[in-house]
């Protein structure tokens, strides 16, 4: 069967080899909570804030540490790959299951984000937010794997 939007398989294995030191990362930030200064550095920013509502700027550069930033590009990365890379047996059954499981993370996703409008208010809501970035990909691993 000819798929035209899937990556090559070659794409699941750098896909591994993004995700996994993704979610290391992301789980050494999230219990350590260090700043790591190696990864301070100037970077471009197309608009940047001095600080919450005040004056920001336009395509200028800005001094950041890009940890998350890095953490964050690598997971999606990884789990893109992971995702839609294709089978080594691509098949139409293969197929079938690849759109339900889409469709059953799409249905869980936008569950748990409703939920999460409805009883998370003010500033807890931004970490929702980050999250629902990329749960979608996460609920599809889980489903199709």
């Amino acid at each position: 069967m000819k798929t035209r939007f899937l990556f090559p398989q070659i794409f699941k294995t750098i896909g591994w080899f993004l995700f996994v030191p993704s979610i290391a990362l992301w789980l050494y930030g999230l219990f350590f909570n260090d700043n790591i200064m190696f990864f301070n550095m100037k970077v471009f920013a197309l608009i940047a804030d001095d600080s919450f509502l005040k004056s920001y700027k336009l395509f200028t550069f800005i001094e950041q540490n890009i940890y998350n930033d890095l953490t964050a590009v690598l997971f999606i990365l990884g789990a893109l790959f992971l995702s839609f890379s294709k089978e080594k047996n691509e098949d139409e059954y293969i197929s079938k299951i690849r759109l339900e499981s889409l469709l059953w993370a799409t249905y869980v996703n936008y569950s748990v984000l409703i939920f999460c409008i409805l009883f998370i208010y003010g500033l807890s809501f931004f970490p929702v937010m980050i999250y629902n970035i990329v749960s979608l990909l996460v609920f599809f691993l889980i489903r199709f794997n």
